[in-house]
C-alpha cells in the first residue's frame, strides 16, 4: 500500500499503534493551559526541559500565528524548498526521573508529624505541602508525549504552513516527506503535526488515519534521527564511558551545587545525608514537568530560587555540553549523515530547478531529540564558547553562549530554506538559504550574516560534505593485541 522505499510506520505494531493514539488524542484541540501558561521565575534555567514557549515569549499572545522574523527574505526571492529538524514536544518525565521522585516524596513523608512546622503566617510549612501534594507520575509515563507536546506541535505546524504559504501548498500535501525516531514521543509528534497541517488545510474537518493521509506515515530512520545510537565510538567513549561524565560529577559534589544541597535540605527538613545531587535535580525539575504538563506552579517550584536554579541549569549544561556538546569531538562528528542527508535534499532541488523541474520534495520533517539538535548545531560551530563549560568556571560561564534551555527547548526546530532569486545577476547567486533555529532567523556561524549564498554555504562545509564518513569517524580504534615474544 505504501510508496517508495523504506520502513514504514505499518511494519512495526508499536509505531502504528502509537500513531493512531496520537490522532485520536489530537482531535482535542483543547489546550491544557486554561488562561495562557502559568509563569515561574525558575522557567529560564529548566535546560533541556524548558517550554517552547520560555524560549519564545512573542508566541505567547497566540501560538498559532506565525512571528515572521524581520531577516527572513522578502519577495525577490522565492522559497522552493525546507527541510525541517524538530525536537518532540512536551513529554512525561522517564520512569527513572519518576522514581527518584518517589524516592524523595517518600523521605518527606517520613519525616513524621512531630517535624511539622506552622510558618509566619500559621499556615503549614513547605515540606509538609510537598508531602501531602499529589505525585500523580507513574512509572508508564516513561517520557512519552503529553496532549501538550501534540499542541506544540499542532501549533508548530499551523506557524510554518503561514510563513511558507508557497512551500505548505495543498498542493504540495501529498509530496511532504516525514521521517521520525523510532520513539513514541517523535512518532506521535509526527503525527500530531500532521494533524496541525489538516487543520491548516481543512478547518474544523475531521483528520483521517495518519496512514490514509495523502502525504503518507512518517518512515522512521533511527540511524539518522538516532544517530548516536549507531555511533561505535561515541557509546565506547562517552555514552557507556564512567569518567566521560567527570566535569558533570565534579560539579556535584563541588561548593555551588553542596550549598544548593544544604539549603534544600533544610527547606524540606531532611537530613542532608539522605539527599544528593540527583534528588535535588529531580526535584527542580517537577517543578518544570509541573507546569509544562499541566499548567500548574506546584510547591516544587517555591523550594529553589533564581540563584539555585542557575546552579541546577549549569550541572545539566554541563551533562549536555560534555555528552552532546563540544566536550569531545565525537558527539557533533557522529551527526555527519544527518547533515549531509540535509544538504543532498538541497541539492536534489537545486539540480531540480535548474532543469526547470517542479522539485520532488518541496517540504521535509524529521523528528527527534534534543540529542539530535544540539551534536549538528555544534557540528556547524554554533553555541561555541572561548573556554569549556567544566565544573570549576561556573562563575566564569554565568554568560556562556551554551545554554540548553534557549537552544533545544521542547519542540525546537532547525529549519533550513532554500530561496530561488530569479533576477540573480550571476548563476551562483540564484541559489540562497536562510536557517532559523526556533522560528528566529540564525546567523551564519562563520559570518554573522542572515543570508548565505548556496554554494558558498557548501563550500564553508566543505570539510563535512566531503571527508565526514560515519563509517570512519565512529570506528573504534583498532588495537594491536600481537606481542614481541623472544
Amino acid at each position: 500500500m505504501f510508496r517508495g522505499p523504506g520502513v514504514f510506520l505499518r511494519a512495526s505494531v508499536t509505531p502504528a499503534a502509537a500513531l493512531a493514539v496520537a490522532l485520536l488524542s489530537s482531535l482535542s484541540h483543547c489546550s491544557l493551559l486554561e488562561g495562557g501558561p502559568v509563569v515561574s521565575a525558575l522557567s529560564p534555567y529548566f535546560g533541556t526541559k524548558s517550554r517552547y514557549e520560555d524560549a519564545n515569549p512573542g508566541l505567547l499572545p497566540d501560538p498559532r500565528v506565525p512571528l515572521r522574523d524581520p531577516d527572513l527574505l522578502e519577495e525577490t526571492c522565492t522559497p522552493v524548498q525546507l527541510v525541517a529538524l524538530i525536537r518532540h514536544g512536551t513529554r512525561y518525565p522517564t520512569a527513572k526521573q519518576i522514581r527518584k521522585l518517589r524516592h524523595l516524596h517518600g523521605l518527606l513523608q517520613a519525616r513524621g508529624p512531630g517535624n511539622d512546622r506552622a510558618d509566619g503566617a500559621g499556615g503549614r510549612d513547605l515540606s509538609t505541602a510537598l508531602a501531602d501534594w499529589p505525585l500523580w507520575y507513574a512509572d508508564w509515563m516513561d517520557g512519552q508525549l503529553v496532549e501538550k507536546g501534540r499542541e506544540d506541535m499542532r501549533q508548530l505546524a499551523l506557524r510554518l504552513a503561514s510563513l511558507f504559504p508557497a512551500l505548505f501548498s495543498r498542493e504540495n500535501y501529498g509530496r511532504l516527506q516525514l521521517i521520525t525516531s523510532s520513539k513514541h514521543r517523535c512518532v506521535e509528534s509526527s503525527a500530531a503535526f500532521l494533524n496541525g497541517l489538516w487543520q491548516h488545510y481543512y478547518p474544523g474537518v475531521p483528520p483521517p488515519d495518519v496512514a490514509d493521509m495523502e502525504c503518507g506515515p512518517p518512515r522512521i530512520n533511527d540511524e539518522l534521527m538516532r544517530f548516536f545510537d549507531h555511533c561505535e565510538k561515541f557509546l565506547t567513549e562517552v555514552e557507556k564511558n564512567d569518567t566521560a561524565l567527570y566535569h558533570v560529577e565534579a560539579f556535584k559534589t563541588g561548593p555551588e551545587m553542596q550549598n544548593v544541597l544544604k539549603k534544600v535540605a533544610a527547606t524540606l527538613q531532611v537530613p542532608v545525608n539522605n539527599l544528593n545531587a540527583d534528588l535535588i535535580q529531580v526535584a527542580f525539575f517537577t517543578c518544570s514537568f509541573d507546569l509544562a504538563i499541566k499548567g500548574v506552579k506546584s510547591p516544587w517550584c517555591d523550594v529553589f530560587d533564581t540563584d539555585d536554579a542557575k546552579v541546577l541549569e549549569y550541572l545539566n549544561d554541563l551533562k549536555q555540553y560534555w555528552k552532546r556538546g563540544y566536550g569531545y569531538t565525537i558527539n557533533s562528528r557522529s551527526s555527519c549523515t544527518l547533515f549531509q542527508d540535509i544538504f543532498q535534499h538541497l541539492d536534489k532541488a537545486v539540480e531540480q530547478k535548474k532543469r526547470s523541474q517542479p522539485v520532488s520534495s518541496p517540504v521535509i520533517l524529521q523528528f527527534g531529540h534534543a540529542e539530535t539538535l544540539l551534536p549538528l548545531l555544534s557540528l556547524m560551530g554554533y553555541f561555541k564558547d572561548k573556554e569549556p563549560l567544566t565544573a570549576y568556571n561556573y562563575k566564569e560561564q554565568m554568560h556562556r553562549k551554551f545554554r540548553s534551555g534557549h537552544i533545544v527547548p521542547y519542540a525546537s526546530n532547525l529549519v533550513f530554506v532554500l530561496y530561488h532569486c530569479k533576477n540573480a545577476e550571476t548563476p551562483k547567486e540564484e541559489f540562497r538559504v536562510q536557517m532559523l533555529l526556533n522560528e528566529k532567523v540564525l546567523p551564519l556561524a562563520h559570518s554573522q550574516e542572515t543570508v548565505s549564498l548556496y554554494e558558498d554555504l557548501k563550500n564553508h562545509y566543505k570539510e563535512i560534505l566531503q571527508s565526514c564518513h560515519s563509517s570512519e569517524e565512529c570506528a573504534l580504534p583498532k588495537v594491536n593485541n600481537t606481542s614481541d615474544e623472544l
